[in-house]
């Protein structure tokens, strides 16, 4: 059934103002930034005009791919995509800006570092001195983090089974329903995302899959694709803090912040790109899903889970970095030495690059995208080569590089590093349009074809949701 999508004039006037009432905030913290620089230079910038303009020019490009991609552009509910941005805006002012929000989410990092290092305590007492960085064989990945993903699985079944899980998701749900028109269906989907995987979201709204549009089942799949799981996100912390737990901290800040802030920009790009033209059930009921008989049963669920889960990261990575290797020694000692090509890029690159290789060609293609996010010139193809890396491989294998960057001095600006944590905070990649279909086609046969044909759409929406998160984090930090 067909409805009327049409805007209040009303509305929309609240909403541009709403808009306006974020960039004059925006404006007023870049001046306060100048001033305290006026009076000591040695305080960081932060958000300037410079900031602001290389963010709203990323959002409008962002925006632009996908008006041109919509497949009905007049039916684009612009409400719903202010509301969205604005959500956007207001949650990271709080959390990057505000400085008694920004010291409260800096307490809940910290204690979110010290909660899975927990986890080291079952590493220690099954391998030993091998957890040890500090040992003689140093930090080895597929005993401190693959561990941590194992039992963060198993924590996170424990609190679905409880129903903490649910109140949470049905709490961030109703606010993105209310504020955004959402149907009940994409808004519990979207914001189980952010606690869970895009396999296990779809549980969520089980019982409404075969009934959904195709907006709402693009709206599921482009959730999925912008946010991470529970368990990736302590991989994730683990990588980029290594060993230091303050490190960690920051980047758990960054990561939790990036993960709230994709949900709805995963709704803005989805809906952009399918407008709904349906009546859709406003109903916000989860799933009865059981994932255990007892706690027990819960616990060694979730733990068989997240180690079915960790084997495959680990496998992936020594299969991806192996291929790599394959591929660079094809292109350098191979075409790059045969052509002159290697010496010529050394050159060009100041030594950055040695060779032809794919860190090279990957780090040219997407540069253009790493500048309109806000990326500092210096580190464009750097950042550009670790979101091609995303895309191409995976996420696993992005934040492993940016790992090693980091660590070796490569990348040094701590904008850039920041920058790329947040644009490389989700699940959008070729392997993952083969898990939608699989995973959620298995929960509903009738939409199989909806996912198939969705699939690359759904890439696409996934990467802009997650680099719009990006660019406007990107105008907050200096």
């Amino acid at each position: 059934m067909k409805s009327q999508n049409v805007t209040n004039p009303i509305s929309m006037r609240k909403f541009l103002l709403l808009v306006l009432f974020v960039f004059t905030s925006l404006s007023a913290i870049a001046q306060d930034s100048t001033n305290r620089i006026a009076l000591d230079p040695d305080v960081s910038l932060g958000l300037s005009a410079n900031s602001i303009g290389r963010g709203i020019l990323g959002m409008l490009f962002l925006m632009g791919v996908c008006f041109a991609l919509s497949s009905n552009r007049k039916k684009i509910n612009w409400r719903l995509v202010l509301t969205g941005l604005g959500l956007q805006l207001l949650f990271a002012i709080l959390v990057l800006k505000v400085n008694f929000v920004a010291a409260g989410f800096d307490y809940i990092s910290t204690k979110v570092v010290e909660f899975l290092n927990i986890a080291e305590q079952g590493a220690l007492f099954v391998f030993g001195k091998l957890v040890d960085p500090s040992a003689s064989m140093g930090y080895i990945f597929a005993f401190k983090v693959l561990p941590t993903i194992v039992f963060f699985s198993a924590f996170t079944s424990l609190l679905y089974y409880l129903g903490i899980l649910q109140i949470i998701v049905k709490g961030l749900a109703w606010v993105m329903s209310k504020t955004m028109q959402l149907s009940g269906a994409e808004s519990l989907a979207a914001a189980a995302n952010v606690f869970i995987g895009q396999t296990e979201a779809p549980l969520v709204v089980k019982p409404y899959l075969e009934s959904m549009s195709k907006s709402e089942m693009l709206c599921l799949m482009v959730g999925g694709m912008a946010t991470i799981a529970g368990g990736v996100l302590a991989a994730f912390i683990a990588f980029l803090g290594g060993d230091n737990i303050a490190e960690q901290a920051i980047f758990a800040k960054h990561l939790l912040t990036a993960s709230i802030m994709s949900a709805p920009a995963a709704i803005i790009i989805a809906k952009m790109l399918y407008p709904e033209t349906e009546e859709v059930s406003r109903t916000l009921d989860i799933s009865k899903e059981k994932v255990g008989s007892n706690i027990l049963d819960a616990i060694s669920r979730g733990t068989t889970d997240g180690l079915k889960l960790a084997v495959n990261v680990g496998a992936m990575l020594l299969v991806f970095t192996a291929l790599m290797g394959v591929i660079n020694w094809l292109l350098g000692d191979l075409i790059g030495d045969i052509t002159g090509l290697n010496g010529l890029i050394a050159s060009v690159t100041d030594g950055r690059y040695d060779d032809l290789s794919m860190e090279f060609i990957l780090g040219n293609v997407f540069a253009p995208v790493a500048w309109l996010i806000g990326v500092p010139s210096e580190d464009i193809t750097t950042v550009g080569q670790l979101l091609g890396e995303k895309t191409i491989l995976n996420e696993f294998y992005a934040y492993g590089s940016l790992s090693t960057l980091k660590a070796s001095g490569v990348i040094t600006n701590y904008r850039s590093i920041v920058i790329a944590t947040y644009a490389l905070c989700g699940f959008a990649n070729f392997a993952s349009i083969g898990i939608q279909i699989g995973g959620i086609g298995v929960l509903a046969p009738g939409q199989r074809g909806t996912l198939a044909v969705f699939g690359i759409k759904a890439l696409i929406g996934g990467t802009v949701a997650a680099l719009l998160t990006a660019t406007i984090a990107g105008m907050l930090i200096g």
